[in-house]
């Protein structure tokens, strides 16, 4: 495939496999491996350009982060000791490499989208949309998705950039810390909050001041499934419609399909599917078909391997 001014990438390697907390934890160095596997099995490593991952720098991060948050990070990192939050993500030794290799591997599919070298790109681990500017949360040290947003902003002048997150927690790293800002269009389908970590992202946050109304937060019920996604997907497509987006980051975490041990939403991997097939037409008609795919959360093996692969075929069948 060369470096067609068509196409896939897939942002794969060593470097984000290691972002995790650990065997046996829910996410564990396991995930990318287990996907890895299911896109050789499914023929579609062949039909990507694959692209190295690489250690984004302490200023790209601060784009995003501030910087005694990253010194903390920094800090802990090398003690393995204690926790980046109130409890929730641990500082395993070498976190700060692992998270600022997902940041940068976040960072080399963009560049890649936007020098047009593909129109779309995929990394699997990444999407770690809990993580506020000031700490982490939730198994997120660094957000890769508000990097992306401000990189972006400040190196490419986009004002209209579309975030659409459907796994099962809400994306409130990156809610929160755009919710006053416009040119961060925002499009979130969750477990009602009620119901779930992190409790967070209820219909009537629509943000804040001149970014009132570019919010879009769709709480859905335990035990919801694909009826259910399908129906509201309708509501995300004319969101996205109606702000004519420059740029599609999809967070597509595998934890809201059935079966997932931490959550309670039932899609099936053709929620997945579909959602990818239609940012890509979206994308196609306002963005210049360019969709950043980040695989967020799954705890489910299977899950994450099925979802994923969806994901990543829909792209490369997209031409």
């Amino acid at each position: 495939m060369g470096s067609s001014s068509k196409g896939t990438a897939l942002v794969h390697g060593e470097e984000i496999a290691r972002y995790g907390f650990g065997e046996g934890h829910p996410f564990g160095p396991d995930r990318h491996g287990v996907f890895m596997r299911e896109v050789e099995s499914d023929g579609l490593l062949d039909a990507v350009v694959s692209l190295e991952p690489r250690e984004a720098t302490v200023e790209e991060i601060g784009w995003f982060h501030s910087p005694p948050y990253i010194e903390l990070v920094r800090s802990r990192s090398r003690t393995g000791e204690g926790y980046l939050d109130a409890g929730d993500t641990p500082a395993m030794p070498g976190i700060f490499e692992s998270a600022s290799s997902v940041v940068g591997a976040a960072l080399v599919a963009t560049e890649a989208l936007m020098r047009g070298d593909v129109q779309r790109a995929f990394v699997p681990i990444a999407g770690l949309h809990h993580a506020s500017r000031s700490h982490a949360a939730g198994f997120c040290v660094f957000n890769d998705c508000g990097v992306v947003a401000e990189a972006l902003k400040r190196n490419h002048g986009l004002t209209r950039i579309a975030y659409v997150d459907i796994d099962a927690h809400h994306g409130d790293g990156v809610y929160y810390g755009f919710e006053d800002d416009p040119s961060l269009v925002f499009a979130d389908l969750h477990e009602d909050g009620r119901f779930l970590y992190p409790g967070t992202g209820s219909a009537a946050e629509t943000g804040t001041g001149p970014a009132r109304g570019t919010k879009l937060n769709i709480p859905l019920m335990p035990g919801s499934g694909d009826d259910e996604f399908f129906e509201a997907w309708q509501r995300v497509e004319a969101h996205l419609e109606q702000h004519q987006p420059q740029f599609v980051i999809f967070q597509c975490g595998a934890d809201s399909l059935e079966g997932d041990p931490i959550t309670h939403l039932r899609f099936s991997e053709e929620a997945h599917a579909h959602a990818a097939t239609r940012l890509v037409e979206i994308a196609g008609r306002h963005a210049r078909g360019r969709v950043l795919g980040l695989g967020g959360g799954g705890y489910n093996r299977r899950n994450l391997a099925r979802a994923w692969s969806r994901v990543l075929r829909a792209f490369v069948e997209a031409g």
